[in-house]
């Protein structure tokens, strides 16, 4: 992955207004200059001796700055980004003013970052967030202008390059929050989240995950934040040699197992780990190394920014058939190149939330059950998704076919909005009965209970899925002439 850079969008209300008053504007503008090139018609036709010099001056410079105006009254109004690198933040050009007529500040010069409230405001969303940088005044940006995921990004820019002591405890409190909302945690009840933080946290286990500033890999990897914990396994989000961020997966074999078991556990988390790395897809993130530290076993992972599936579901509702069609084209496409494979790669965790939208809309794979398997190796039972796991999964015997089962969960989570039933062949029409008869036959017949009776042949899911998009544009084609 490269390195984190963001295009944030941000335009504030005088920005607004400005830009709202400039193009109001513009037709007196553009109607300026054919007006005075008329007067000085008329005024040379009534005096044919000429112009005076200083009249010849005035209205070439009149003629000049009409122009001119309006280019940079445009480039003004008109840039509404921040730019954030490695190395610092560019700001629009009507904050130039207040940072020193300096458009670039790095991330030495942050000198502070924090929230400030508004005053009799109901709710954060009317709160800024403020950043101080050296011999200026502090910099404002009202929340409710900043969209929340790139603004939870721009957040991780600063705690990664400028340092912990430069951020309040109010705007932590507030970044921590921000990341549970666009994981869809802020939806949950209290007594929701309340099981939930004890299942993640409390889990009858004596592993301990990792703290934010733990260096790995001989200081090249430094953990930046846990993004999930459960059971003996954890998942990480860390930055690779200063620059590059990467995700780090860790499991660790119980420390009553026996010996034998936690070396073939170990040795089946090697092999796995190896072949992995091997992988080459452009909708797969890349596994990037294995390796062990302090008796737990690690893989390393392309990071991907962007929006599981399920994070967008839980914020937009269930999804429109052509969507999911499309997606699952894609997810096809994925699964056939990892059947392909000699041996065939059993994903094992095929949900809505290892399935990202990156920042060009593309659908990828973020994640392998190895340490899932792994774990399971070694306690006896298998760790998952009980929604979204095929029966026979279940039992220790996962196949090519248990992707297939929660390929078809995936789908039908993706347009109904809810999780399926586990071990239960999915009907999504059910939920929703504007769903079409032959999507619902298509998730009904991936999730069958008995793999045997499953359809798993991907190229027949391909077939079918394309003849479904066929009807559903010709569908929407013949809404909009309908509309038109």
């Amino acid at each position: 992955m490269a390195e984190l850079e963001l295009s944030i969008k941000y335009q504030s209300e005088p920005n607004r207004i400005g830009f709202y008053v400039m193009a109001a504007m513009f037709p007196i503008w553009s109607l300026f200059v054919p007006f005075l090139l008329g007067c000085v018609i008329a005024y040379l036709l009534q005096h044919p001796s000429g112009m005076p010099a200083e009249l010849t001056l005035a209205t070439l410079i009149a003629l000049a700055a009409v122009p001119i105006l309006g280019i940079l009254m445009s480039a003004l109004f008109e840039d509404n980004r921040l730019y954030v690198t490695k190395s610092g933040i560019a700001f629009p050009l009507y904050l130039v003013p207040f940072l020193g007529f300096r458009r670039h500040r790095t991330w030495t010069e942050l000198q502070g970052a924090g929230l400030r409230r508004t005053d009799g405001a109901p709710d954060m969303e009317s709160d800024s967030l403020f950043l101080m940088f050296d011999k200026t005044i502090p910099l404002q940006f009202r929340l409710k202008h900043l969209d929340k995921v790139q603004l939870e990004q721009m957040l991780l820019a600063v705690e990664l390059w400028s340092g912990q002591q430069t951020r309040t405890p109010e705007l932590i409190e507030y970044q921590n929050r921000l990341h549970n909302e666009n994981k869809g945690l802020g939806r949950l009840s209290q007594v929701e989240m309340f099981e939930e933080e004890l299942t993640r946290r409390f889990s009858a286990t004596s592993f301990v995950p990792l703290e934010p500033g733990r260096k790995m890999l001989g200081g090249s990897v430094e953990i930046v934040r846990q993004l999930a914990f459960g059971g003996l396994s954890a998942i990480y989000l860390a930055q690779q040699n200063m620059k590059n961020m990467v995700v780090v997966k860790e499991a660790v074999v119980p420390g009553d197992s026996n010996e034998e078991t936690r070396k073939k556990a170990e040795e089946h988390f090697l092999r796995e780990a190896k072949f992995l790395m091997k992988l080459e897809h452009p909708h797969i993130a890349k596994v990037i190394a294995h390796f062990v530290e302090n008796s737990r076993d690690y893989i390393l992972m392309e990071y991907i920014p962007g929006q599981d599936l399920r994070q967008l579901v839980k914020q937009h509702g269930p999804q429109s058939e052509l969507s999911v069609v499309e997606w699952s084209m894609r997810i096809v496409d994925i699964l056939q190149y990892l059947h392909a494979q000699e041996p065939p790669v059993v994903h094992r965790d095929l949900t809505p939330d290892n399935l990202v939208l990156n920042k060009s809309g593309d659908l990828v794979l973020i994640d392998f059950g190895a340490a899932n398997q792994f774990v399971g190796t070694a306690t006896g039972t298998l760790v998952g998704k009980q929604s979204y796991i095929a029966p026979e999964q279940l039992r220790g015997k996962a196949s090519t076919a248990s992707d297939i089962y929660s390929f078809g969960g995936s789908m039908f989570f993706l347009l109904t909005g809810s999780d399926p039933t586990p071990l239960a062949s999915s009907h999504p029409i059910s939920v929703l009965p504007t769903i079409s008869g032959e999507l619902d036959d298509l998730v009904a017949e991936m999730t069958k209970f008995d793999p045997e009776q499953r359809l798993c042949d991907l190229n027949e899911i391909h077939r079918r899925l394309t003849e479904i998009k066929s009807k559903l544009v010709r569908g929407e084609q013949a809404v909009g002439g309908l509309i038109s």
